[in-house]
C-alpha cells in the first residue's frame, strides 16, 4: 500500500471516529427551543413563582410536572407551523382565517406585551436599585433603550448569540436554591402530589402560573423565529418545498424545544421551592414583585441569596424584553404582511422595526404613569391565560389543515397532547371565573 493510499486510509478513519462531546458546540445547536424557554422565567414570571412559592408553600410544586409536556408540545408544534410554512402564526391566520379574529387577537397581544415590558423594566429597575443604589428611573430608560437599540442595529446572529449565553443567567436561581433551608421531602411531595384548594385566590393562582409558563408570545416568537431560518440561511427553505429536509428539522425543534421547556421549568420550580423554604416558612406571604421576593431573601437566606436573586432579576429582563417587544412585532408585521424579520437590515423592514421599538418606548412610558407597572406582574401572567385559549385553539386548527401544512400536518400523540395543552388552560381559566363566585 503506498503512502497516499496509506495517508488517504487514515483520514477516512479519522472521519468515522465519534467527534468529542464539546458543550459549546452543543450550545450552538441550540436555539428558538432555548431562548423562547429561558424567557419564559422573565421578571413578570419569577414575580409570579414567588408569590406562588410565599403564599402556598411546596404544595404548588406539582404545577411544573403538569405543565412541562404541555408546554413542550404547544411549543413544538409552534415551531413546526414556523419551520414547514415560511411563516409565523399571524402570518398564516391572516391567509385562512378571519382577519377581524387575527386583529383582535393581535390587539391583546400587543397591550399584554406592552405591560409586561413595562413590568419587567420596572423589577430590573427595583432589582439594580437593591443592588447598586441609584435612580430606579433612570434604570427603566437605560435597561429598555439597550434592549431595542440592540435588537435593531445589532447583527441579528451575534445578537441570538447572546440572547443564547444570557440564558445562563438563570442559573442563579439554582444558586440560591442551594442556600435555602429545604425541606427535600415535603417539596418532593409537592411535586409529585397534586393538592388543590378551591378557592378564588388558589385558582388564580394556578391560572397566574399556567399563563406564564404557556403564553402566547412564547408561540408567536417560536414560530417567527423558526421562519426566519430561510431568511438567516439561503441554503434553507420552507420544509413545504423542500420536504427531505423535514426528519433533521423536526428532530432539532423537538430536542431544542425540550431543552428550553425542562430549563425554563427547573428554573422555576427552583424559584417555588425557594420562596417556599424560606418566604412561606417564616409567615412571609406578602410578596408582590419579584424584587420584594429578592429584598425579603436578606434577613433570612443572606446578602448573598439576594444579590443572585436580584443579578438573576437583570438577566431575565434582558433576556425576556427583546422577545416580548419582538412576539409583538412578528404578530402584527405578519398579520398586516409586511417585511419582517430581526435578519433584516432596519432600512428593508421599517414598520416591523417600528412596531418593535413603539412597544419597548410604551413599555418605559408606562413607569412615567401614576400606573404601577410592577403590581401588575401577576395580573399580566393572569391576562395571558385568558388570551393563551384562542391562541391556542387557533395554533391547532392550523397545524392539521392541508392547505397550510400540507403532508406535515400533526399528528398522533403530539397532536393530542397539544389539544390537551389547550383544554388545560381553558379549564384552568373557567375555573378562575367560577372561583369568583365561590
Amino acid at each position: 500500500m503506498t503512502i497516499e493510499a496509506k495517508s488517504d486510509l487514515e483520514r477516512n478513519l479519522d472521519q468515522q471516529k465519534p467527534s468529542t462531546f464539546r458543550f459549546r458546540n452543543f450550545f450552538k445547536t441550540l436555539g428558538p427551543g432555548l431562548i423562547t424557554g429561558a424567557s419564559d422565567d422573565d421578571p413578570s414570571g419569577i414575580g409570579t413563582y414567588s408569590q406562588a412559592g410565599a403564599q402556598l408553600g411546596y404544595g404548588i410544586g406539582w404545577t411544573m410536572l403538569l405543565t412541562f409536556p404541555l408546554m413542550v408540545a404547544i411549543q413544538e408544534i409552534s415551531g413546526r407551523v414556523g419551520r414547514v410554512t415560511g411563516r409565523g402564526i399571524a402570518g398564516n391566520v391572516c391567509r385562512y382565517y378571519s382577519s377581524k379574529m387575527l386583529g383582535v387577537v393581535v390587539m391583546l397581544l400587543f397591550i399584554a406585551n406592552t405591560i409586561n415590558i413595562a413590568a419587567d423594566l420596572g423589577a430590573m429597575a427595583d432589582a439594580t436599585k437593591l443592588l447598586i443604589g441609584g435612580p430606579g428611573i433612570a434604570y427603566v430608560v437605560g435597561f429598555g433603550v439597550i434592549s431595542v437599540a440592540a435588537q435593531i442595529f445589532f447583527d441579528y446572529k451575534r445578537y441570538v448569540a447572546v440572547l443564547k449565553w444570557l440564558t445562563l443567567c438563570l442559573f442563579a436561581y439554582v444558586a440560591a436554591l442551594a442556600v435555602a433551608n429545604v425541606s427535600w421531602g415535603e417539596a418532593l411531595k409537592g411535586i409529585v402530589l397534586p393538592s388543590v384548594t378551591w378557592s378564588r385566590d388558589y385558582l388564580t393562582t394556578i391560572v397566574a402560573i399556567l399563563g406564564t409558563t404557556i403564553s402566547p408570545y412564547l408561540f408567536f416568537w417560536q414560530a417567527s423565529q423558526e421562519a426566519e431560518e430561510e431568511r438567516i440561511d439561503p441554503d434553507k427553505k420552507p420544509l413545504v418545498k423542500t420536504p427531505g429536509d423535514a426528519r433533521s428539522e423536526f428532530q432539532r425543534i423537538r430536542a431544542d424545544t425540550i431543552i428550553g421547556m425542562a430549563f425554563s421549568n427547573l428554573i422555576a420550580l427552583s424559584i417555588i421551592i425557594t420562596a417556599a423554604a424560606t418566604l412561606h416558612a417564616t409567615g412571609k406571604t406578602d410578596i408582590q414583585t419579584s424584587a420584594e421576593a429578592a429584598e425579603a431573601l436578606k434577613p433570612i437566606a443572606g446578602a448573598f441569596a439576594e444579590a443572585i436573586f436580584a443579578l438573576g432579576i437583570v438577566g431575565t429582563g434582558l433576556l425576556a424584553i427583546p422577545v416580548l417587544a419582538g412576539s409583538a412585532a412578528y404578530a402584527i408585521g405578519e398579520g398586516r404582511r409586511w417585511k419582517v424579520g430581526l435578519a433584516r437590515k432596519p432600512k428593508e423592514a421599517v414598520a416591523f422595526y417600528s412596531v418593535l421599538a413603539l412597544a419597548g418606548i410604551v413599555g418605559i412610558a408606562l413607569n412615567f404613569t401614576p400606573i404601577n407597572p410592577i403590581s401588575a406582574l401577576y395580573w399580566s401572567a393572569v391576562i395571558n391565560g385568558v388570551l393563551a385559549v384562542p391562541v391556542m385553539v387557533l395554533l391547532m386548527l392550523m397545524s392539521r389543515r392541508k392547505e397550510i401544512m400540507q403532508r406535515f400536518v400533526i399528528r398522533g400523540p403530539l397532536y393530542w397532547l397539544g389539544w390537551l395543552s389547550t383544554a388545560a388552560m381553558t379549564l384552568s381559566v373557567l375555573a378562575m371565573a367560577v372561583g369568583y363566585f365561590i
